[in-house]
């Protein structure tokens, strides 16, 4: 593909080069350095004039830093003189954090951030002229910007992961480990000609749940959770435990993003599961060693794809979100 420069970030290099493979293109010239105050320098080492760049940059490891350095390097693509920068974003970061809903400390919800809307801010400001991203948390995100923002599904790939490695998918039944997951675990269902159940939950902090309640009939079925990510994972072990008791056979858990932080590997490998299937839109070699429930699906082919679509013009988000891989 002709005038089309691929940068890759430092939070997911295993990522960025498959996307590059799958393209046929070599990453371009980029070097990223701290100086002893921890300030991020950023060099680009090849010319981007003229040019429709994209940097692939996920929001995991070291947020914040990972999150300044993308932010650099549009911005030293823009100035620069490039057509057009697109940041490829597999998982968005801040998601989490999209509306004042929260009561704080001290039962005052109505200063609560909105930093999702800020990262917005930060990167149209920085000079992105287009972002892509996976499975947002919350799908009003997108209209936190002012640019255009292609939202890809990861449920092409968790549904041919579902018929190619789980042999009783045909009586699996879909859960979603909290209501807001509903709409999710519906589709998913939907596609495959099975029922679904959920769990409400209810919690006294952030990531402490105190009780759940399955609604729903998972005796003598497989049980398959399916949420965009996991955390610190007491969720969807709580909910494992839960299908258990409720009789399920099997518990399988999917997930778009396995952030597995703090406890989360521990648990996952005390809980029920399986198998804790994960994207590789955040890295999970170091975890996998420690976990051997977990495994990756791979989806550099969906963030491939969509690239040559933007750069030729092509619908993307349609794509993604109808037709399967």
């Amino acid at each position: 593909m002709p005038n089309i420069v691929l940068f890759s970030g430092s939070s997911h290099h295993d990522l960025s080069q498959r996307v590059a493979d799958r393209l046929g293109l070599e990453l371009g010239k980029v070097v990223t350095k701290k100086f002893s105050n921890q300030e991020t320098s950023v060099e680009i080492g090849e010319s981007v004039r003229g040019e429709d760049v994209y940097i692939i940059q996920s929001g995991c490891g070291e947020i914040n830093d990972n999150l300044m350095e993308l932010l650099i390097m549009i911005n030293a693509c823009k100035i620069a003189s490039s057509s057009r920068v697109t940041a490829v974003i597999p998982c968005f970061p801040y998601a989490r954090q999209d509306k004042k809903d929260k009561v704080g400390d001290y039962g005052n919800y109505s200063r609560a951030p909105i930093s999702a809307k800020l990262v917005a801010n930060m990167l149209s400001v920085a000079g992105a002229d287009h972002i892509i991203t996976m499975d947002l948390h919350a799908s009003q995100i997108q209209g936190f910007f002012d640019i255009p923002v292609d939202n890809l599904y990861a449920e092409p790939a968790v549904l041919q992961w579902i018929k190619e490695n789980i042999l009783e998918w045909r009586n699996c039944i879909i859960v979603s480990p909290d209501a807001g997951g509903a709409k999710r675990v519906t589709s998913i269902a939907d596609r495959l000609n099975v029922e679904f159940a959920l769990i409400h939950k209810e919690r006294k902090k952030a990531n402490e749940v105190d009780r759940m309640v399955l609604v729903g009939d998972v005796k003598d079925r497989v049980a398959i959770l399916v949420d965009d990510m996991a955390d610190t994972c007491g969720t969807i072990c709580h909910a494992a435990d839960k299908l258990v008791s409720a009789g399920a056979t099997k518990v399988y858990a999917i997930l778009t993003h396995g952030i597995f932080s703090g406890p989360a590997i521990s648990r996952i490998n005390n809980a029920s599961f399986e198998a804790v299937v994960v994207t590789n839109t955040i890295p999970q070699e170091e975890k996998m060693k420690h976990c051997p429930k977990i495994q990756f699906i791979d989806i550099s082919m969906i963030l491939a794809e969509a690239i040559r679509r933007t750069h030729n013009g092509e619908s993307v988000s349609y794509l993604f979100s109808h037709v399967p891989l």
